[in-house]
């Protein structure tokens, strides 16, 4: 999946919940805070299938368990 359809699903997603949704660019990172959950994401054009799943995961507080599929 690349990069910028995971925090487009991510920055809909937060708009359609009405959560607040905010990116932080980091040294070698991105730092996404929605909600009051913060996590970070790497820099590269394509992100594993696997690695954007549990990416997705750790925002299930703020959406809901299974909000990805």
């Amino acid at each position: 999946m690349k990069r910028r359809d995971v925090l487009k699903r991510l920055k809909a997603q937060a708009r359609a919940s009405g959560v607040s949704y905010s990116e932080q660019e980091l040294t070698n990172h991105t730092g996404i805070t929605i909600g009051s959950t913060r996590s970070t994401l790497s820099r590269h054009a394509e992100i594993d299938d696997v690695t954007a799943r549990k990416f997705f995961d750790q925002f299930a507080d703020e959406f809901g368990k299974g909000w990805w599929r």
